[in-house]
């Protein structure tokens, strides 16, 4: 029950950034682009990422090459830095990984793709080569996704609170896709014995799922009243 009242929390949070920046003719991805100049293709926006110095939460938004061609505008990438991960977590151990150097364990949570008007239309999973992260097994990183929040002025107040109420309303849909990464990137492995699943270009997108905020919200009403 506080589990789906905090998701239904997030969901008005989240429509709540939507809805004031629209009376402005705004929206969510034009909000933290209205500083730049110009939009390139794998520049990071804003520059040098958002991070929460406290929460260690990191993310930024930016675009690739096929974004066009999955019908996005383009996509959030979230992270959490190593200071703000739980105590014992520890980077996955396979011969194919490698140890991070000192205390510089950067891990991504998830990706949320935007489409051409602003709005979030999926969630998705990325292997480790994409955003050049540490890689932790699916357990630690659900373990993490409760520690996620940018609570920030900047750049973008409403941005910021839309982005950590989004990893709150779609908890359960992330924690699957991150389990289902790791069962992708384990299949991957078996049917390709001589090659390292985690840098295999190949090997782009580890899971992905559809979303809407209203649907997802009109979801967890109709559970509240069947919880005891």
């Amino acid at each position: 029950m506080t589990q789906l009242r905090a998701c239904l929390a997030a969901g008005e949070e989240a429509k709540e950034c939507m809805r004031v920046l629209a009376k402005s003719g705004d929206n969510i991805v034009g909000e933290l682009l209205r500083e730049a100049d110009s939009f390139f293709e794998w520049d990071h926006y804003p520059k040098g990422d958002v991070f929460d110095p406290v929460t260690h939460s990191q993310y930024y938004y930016h675009a690739h090459p096929e974004s066009e061609e999955r019908g996005e505008h383009g996509h959030f990438h979230t992270f959490l830095r190593a200071a703000g991960m739980p105590a014992g977590v520890q980077p996955a151990a396979s011969r194919h990984l490698k140890p991070p150097p000192g205390d510089e364990s950067l891990c991504h949570l998830i990706a949320i793709s935007m489409d051409h008007y602003g709005n979030p239309q999926a969630l998705f999973t990325t292997n480790r080569w994409v955003t050049g992260e540490v890689w932790y097994a699916a357990e630690d990183v659900v373990s993490m996704l409760d520690r996620f929040a940018i609570d920030l002025a900047r750049p973008s107040w409403p941005v910021n609170r839309w982005i950590t109420a989004m990893l709150l309303l779609f908890r359960p849909q992330i924690e699957g896709l991150v389990r289902a990464r790791d069962r992708q990137v384990a299949a991957w492995a078996r049917e390709r014995p001589g090659r390292n699943p985690y840098d295999d270009t190949a090997l782009e997108i580890t899971s992905r799922l559809p979303i809407s905020i209203d649907d997802q919200m009109e979801a967890v009403r109709a559970a509240l009243p069947r919880r005891r």
